[in-house]
């Protein structure tokens, strides 16, 4: 009887069980742990910092203010901010009090704004009076006209009927009390409110809440179409939070540098949440990315430990001067957010002294870690792969048509299932079916192979390979390649359209500081080491990338910025 091929199937158990606990549960028992070690330091704040027990006081009270303002549990309360103190203490004081909070992009524009709102039907929101070229407060003013003649208390809009309070407050300054518009509460609204609400009462209410609550709400990257509200639980958020500290080793003598954004999964669930697990500290090294910034928060606050996507760990390695500050402090983190090339992992390991930096997969929808390599893996694994999933998830790999599950070694579709699984799209049942089907599994549209050890190797997005003549093509490979090339700093491979072969391979590559090169010569270094196919046929050299705040590249606008040029070239 012919032997069947393992499947590529992998479930991880645990040694440790799932935790029953909500947030504000797990949270209390750290603080009784460690309530004089330092939980976070905000360096743009000038160096505002709060141990255990100061900042467990300070999410009650702002968590009162929340209750004496008029939120009740599973309201929606949208934060729209960079990265500071009062961010962490939104995202813990509505865990607390079980309101929904709903993490608002800081690059939104008007009509993003519009949608995330409306779409998460939004009951309050907070938020800074500017980020870069964006002023909040004239956007909101815009949308909300209201805010110019309606006092505050008594707000009501009818083009968002759901809102009924906005606050704004300057992170330099909180205790700042003057409105734009009597329509604007402000921070000091909050703590003032505060007064009405008792400490019994919140705690009644806190006791009252269950793992399986809502308590948050994140939208995809939107690196294509609008991006989708994703409701989260305690369970999700937490125990992704305390598993992923445990496979970092993470304790409370860590001090974790923060460069991420706390809207994103990666800088609420990851840095913040994976921090308050365990008792370590968070070190607000910027509002938002600056590779300086940075690396100064690491050498003053002598950090074990910093986060980032690839683009920011390029940005601090490639940084002028870079070798003059003191890393010998970081020991690890997590690089995850887009594909990591194995090059670059290698380079932060010997240059940064991070020797335990850990790979990272997942997505929004998984809380957001389903994978992440281990410091005592082999080094091929923790380069070339994204480990395997976290204790008690399970993973497969599926045929992108037929659906069924694929032998070990061979390329498909990424499925999840476990604790981790969103609770759903927020009142979006449809494109939720889409997404998880009847048996729990969710479809991530990432490409990759499992190995029988249940290592994972990511290859791509499924939207995004390429089909040349009938080859499939995955960009991934192609751009960890040209990476190693050492005059190449960053480098995104897409397909376009061909008349002859129906799609052609096309990098976009930025140098290192200093350096030229020409397209014959990056084929040049192809020839002989990678497929005639894969060899891009367009190379265009460029300065910046069309990216998210948080990092990811905007492939489908390159390829339509590309499309667009080569029209305009050809008609000319």
């Amino acid at each position: 009887m012919k032997t069947k091929p393992v499947k590529s199937y992998y479930h991880r158990g645990g040694t440790e069980p799932l935790l029953g606990a909500t947030i504000p549960e797990y949270f209390d028992r750290i603080v009784e742990s460690h309530p004089d070690r330092d939980a976070v330091v905000s360096i743009p704040q000038a160096n505002r910092r709060l141990s255990y027990s100061e900042l467990a006081q300070a999410v009650r009270f702002t968590a009162r203010g929340l209750l004496g303002m008029g939120f009740k549990k599973g309201d929606r309360i949208g934060i729209w901010s960079t990265n500071n103190l009062e961010w962490l203490l939104l995202q813990m004081a509505t865990a607390y009090m079980g309101a929904i909070l709903v993490n608002i992009n800081p690059a939104y524009r008007l009509l993003e704004l519009a949608y995330a709102l409306k779409r998460s039907e939004v009951q309050g929101l907070f938020l800074i009076p500017t980020f870069r070229t964006n002023n909040y407060l004239e956007m909101v003013t815009e949308l909300v006209p209201e805010v110019r003649d309606k006092p505050w208390e008594a707000l009501s809009s009818r083009e968002f009927p759901f809102l009924k309070r906005i606050a704004v407050y300057n992170p330099a300054a909180p205790a700042q009390t003057s409105r734009p518009y009597p329509g604007f509460g402000v921070w000091q609204d909050l703590m003032e409110a505060a007064d009405r609400v008792s400490l019994d009462a919140l705690y009644k209410i806190c006791a009252s809440l269950d793992m399986d609550d809502p308590v948050n709400i994140q939208y995809t990257s939107g690196t294509t179409g609008f991006p989708k509200a994703v409701l989260l639980t305690h369970h999700n958020l937490l125990n992704n939070a305390c598993f992923s500290a445990r496979a970092m080793h993470f304790t409370e003598e860590d001090r974790l540098c923060i460069p991420v954004p706390f809207y994103h999964c990666f800088g609420m669930v990851l840095a913040n949440l994976l921090c308050l697990s365990t008792g370590a500290c968070m070190v607000i090294a910027c509002e938002h990315f600056d590779p300086l910034q940075v690396l100064e928060a690491v050498e003053q606050e002598g950090c074990t430990a910093i986060h980032g996507v690839p683009t920011m760990f390029i940005a601090e390695l490639e940084l002028p001067g870079f070798s003059r500050f003191d890393l010998t402090t970081l020991r690890t983190g997590i690089m995850a957010g887009a594909p990591c090339p194995p090059e670059l992992t290698k380079q932060v390991m010997e240059k940064m002294h991070c020797r335990e930096i850990l790979i990272g997969y997942g997505e929004t929808e998984a809380s957001p870690l389903t994978h992440l390599t281990e410091p005592d893996d082999s080094l091929d694994r923790r380069i070339n792969t994204v480990g395997r999933n976290l204790p008690h998830q399970e993973v497969k790999i599926v045929d992108t048509v037929s659906g069924r599950t694929l032998p070990l070694g061979e390329t498909g579709e990424i499925c999840f299932r476990g604790y981790h699984i969103m609770k759903g799209y927020y009142n979006d049942p449809e494109a939720t079916s889409k997404a998880v089907d009847e048996n729990g599994w969710l479809f991530s549209g990432d490409l990759g192979s499992m190995d029988e050890n249940g290592y994972v190797r990511i290859t791509g997005r499924l939207k995004e390979m390429i089909i040349r003549g009938g080859e499939n093509i995955y960009p991934r490979e192609i751009e960890d390649f040209i990476f190693t090339h050492p005059k190449v700093a960053e480098c995104a491979v897409f397909g376009i359209p061909d008349e002859y072969y129906g799609e052609e391979v096309m990098a976009w590559i930025k140098l290192r500081e200093g350096e030229k090169a020409t397209a014959e010569e990056i084929r040049g270094y192809c020839r002989g080491r990678i497929a005639h196919f894969k060899i891009p046929k367009h190379i265009w050299f460029v300065d910046e990338f069309p990216m998210t705040v948080t990092g990811k590249l905007q492939k489908f606008r390159m390829r339509e910025m590309a499309i667009e040029k080569m029209e305009e070239q050809n008609g000319a």
